[in-house]
């Protein structure tokens, strides 16, 4: 049984049909070894035959046609008589560039029932699942042959409470069935839908919660990283990241899985891929998908906005999307520790620094279209409230941090030459930042959260200038009414800049802010995944921008990042990467009393729980086998499990006191702390 997929068929805009080819076909080898040790190879050659089915048509976008009529029962036991079949005749062009796959296939995983069915005010029939998921709905049904029964698939409900579908643009997402007669059921197979809503019609009878649920589908990787604290709000949040990393990790990391889009956007990938390597096991996923990065990067070292590239010959070298080519290696091999993926990766993570270099002027790269800090929050417009960054500088910010990446993955791979070529580059690309952007204090051009973020996380400016420009990020953000305003480039890195100059208690004012803009804006508007914009709906239920909507659109759960590696604070080494020497540093926030994070690595199990009580602050950890730790432990803290001073407990080690820290360094075991 055989679908278009990504093959062929429609995909993005402007009349994309049948990109890679247009006719449907299959490949097949498949080798037996008996008992004997004898060895046999099926492989598909012209003794094939085939026939359609029931399938009558099935579009990623549109949907899927079913007509239960055209059924060929039996056809794939043994003893079917396949004599009414026509025989295959296969291409003669030789397919010489076959590259196996070992990423996790996509899967069936949660079943969904419906919380209500029920009719809106526009007379629709409507079942809700609960949750903002991608997958399909499966239907029972007892009808007459030839009755069709139809499924519309929606994200939300209207201000009037209706099915609202705008948002789609031209995706249909429309499955049909047509019942042969009798008891049957039905669900697609060669296309998926982003929904948590459905409209029915031409069920006959009356639809009961029995006879549908639906099947959440993405990709197998199995999950590592679990989060949960003392505030409700922030739990909604988390369960949003885990289901907007479901809902686009399909084979390849799509931006979104509803409308007429669901491609691999670079950018969003990118920002999230460290998140994503902390909830699950993205090793593999990553590692193949960076594949195709690899393969459809342009000869001049530009890499395509999506990947696979489907939008053309035209489109790449946007800052910030493009660098998914040296910022996701580097990210997976923090998490996994292979080493392998650098080595792989690292033509094309030498080919996008060329390109940079190759369109800068005197080492700064101000040509161009850029993104630029994506649905940054611009007030109503671009006047004073605006908080619009100037797109070349968020592009020697990005050119500055390959750069640095480069040099990193020199290293590790042991290219000297390449170290001191790229150190080079590196401090003529910072020292061209000086000069255009930044003022002898440390003021940027451009005075916006996501400008002192960057130039911050990327230490762009001299040591002697960042603690006022973290200031300046500091008073802009009360200047705001304690709310963010960055975008896509900008929002990663935001709460992570303000825990290293000393901000931590900002960045838990910016979590837990619930207006817009916010990360729990969304969350008390009701969302069950990750908006793509900051106001997708408004408080009032309508919607910003219909034609460029998505409620499940994951890279605003990039917080997450921030919420496993500082906050609960299970960080990892450059040095020793894939968690083979830990660090545990927490950081508390006045406005939370718990916190709970665990992470399954290769080495086994990591977890850092705190928690206050009244003015007493405990610290839970758990060090795998093999592995060593340095404990950062909140204020004065003087005991382990056994009551004992630390200074008596010969596995611990106090190596020192440090900005409201006592450190210490241990090897495996559990590990528990308390402060006087």
């Amino acid at each position: 049984m055989l679908g278009s997929g990504w093959y062929r068929g429609n995909l993005a805009w402007a009349g994309n049909h049948d990109l890679y080819g247009k006719t449907l076909g299959l490949l097949f080898q498949l080798q037996l070894t008996y008992t004997d040790g004898t060895t046999e190879t099926v492989v598909s050659d012209n003794s094939w035959k085939s026939s359609t089915g029931e399938i009558v048509y099935s579009e990623i976008y549109n949907g899927e046609i079913i007509d239960a009529r055209k059924q060929k029962p039996g056809w794939t036991t043994v003893s079917y008589d396949d004599a009414s079949w026509s025989g295959v005749k296969l291409p003669g062009t030789p397919l010489d560039n076959l590259v196996a796959t070992w990423n996790e296939p996509v899967k069936k995983h949660e079943i969904l029932h419906p919380v209500r069915i029920f009719r809106t005010p526009a007379g629709e029939l409507v079942a809700d699942f609960g949750q903002n998921m991608v997958g399909w709905v499966h239907v029972k049904t007892n009808g007459a042959a030839g009755d069709s029964v139809k499924i519309f698939h929606a994200e939300v409900l209207d201000k009037l409470g209706d099915f609202y579908t705008t948002n789609l643009r031209a995706a249909k997402e429309e499955d049909i069935y047509i019942l042969k007669g009798g008891e049957e059921s039905f669900e697609p197979h060669f296309t998926w839908q982003g929904f948590r809503y459905i409209r029915v019609e031409g069920y006959p009878g009356d639809l009961k919660p029995e006879d549908l649920y639906a099947t959440v589908l993405y990709s197998d990787m199995p999950v590592t990283g679990t989060f949960s604290c003392s505030d409700s709000l922030i739990n909604q949040l988390q369960h949003n990241i885990e289901w907007g990393q479901r809902g686009n990790f399909l084979d390849v990391p799509t931006d979104c899985p509803q409308r007429d889009e669901r491609l691999g956007w670079t950018g969003d990938a990118q920002v999230f891929s460290r998140t994503a390597s902390y909830l699950r096991n993205v090793d593999n996923f990553f590692a193949k998908w960076l594949r195709d990065v690899a393969a459809d990067q342009f000869p001049n070292g530009a890499v395509p906005h999506v990947i696979p590239n489907v939008l053309g010959k035209n489109d790449g070298g946007s800052t910030g999307w493009s660098d998914v080519s040296t910022i996701v290696p580097w990210n997976m091999y923090l998490a996994y520790g292979d080493k392998k993926i650098l080595e792989t990766q690292y033509p094309s993570m030498k080919a996008w620094i060329g390109y940079m270099v190759d369109h800068s002027h005197d080492w700064l790269w101000n040509t161009g279209g850029h993104f630029g800090d994506w649905l940054s929050y611009n007030g109503g417009g671009n006047g004073e409230r605006a908080a619009n960054t100037d797109q070349y500088l968020i592009a020697q910010c990005f050119f500055a941090y390959s750069t640095q990446l480069m040099i990193d993955a020199a290293k590790v791979l042991g290219h000297p030459d390449d170290v001191a070529k790229y150190s080079d580059i590196l401090g003529k690309v910072k020292a061209a930042f000086l000069k255009e952007y930044a003022t002898p204090n440390g003021r940027l051009v451009s005075n916006t959260q996501t400008a002192y973020v960057l130039a911050l996380q990327f230490d762009m400016l001299p040591e002697n200038v960042r603690q006022s420009a973290a200031e300046r990020l500091v008073k802009n953000i009360k200047d705001y009414d304690n709310h963010l305003t960055t975008g896509f480039l900008g929002t990663p890195y935001l709460c992570h800049v303000l825990s290293r100059f000393g901000y931590t208690d900002v960045a838990y004012t910016l979590l837990l802010q619930q207006t817009y803009p916010s990360w729990l804006y969304p969350v008390k508007m009701g969302a069950t995944t990750i908006w793509e914009r900051w106001d997708g709906q408004k408080t009032d239920s309508t919607f910003e921008d219909a034609g460029m909507n998505s409620f499940n659109h994951y890279a605003y759960g990039a917080i997450g990042d921030w919420l496993y590696r500082v906050a609960a604070g299970i960080d990892t080494y450059d040095s020793a990467p894939g968690y083979k020497k830990i660090r545990i540093m927490p950081h508390p926030g006045d406005s939370l009393t718990a916190m709970n994070a665990d992470l399954d690595t290769y080495y086994g199990h990591i977890a850092s729980h705190w928690k206050h009580e009244g003015k007493q602050l405990t610290l839970d950890v758990t060090i795998p086998v093999n592995t060593t730790a340095t404990i950062y432990i909140p204020t004065v803290a003087d005991v382990n499990e056994t009551n004992q001073p630390l200074s008596t407990h010969p596995e611990i080690k106090v190596v020192g006191h440090e900005n409201g820290y006592t450190i210490v360094e241990v090897g495996s075991g559990n590990y528990h702390f308390q402060t006087n």
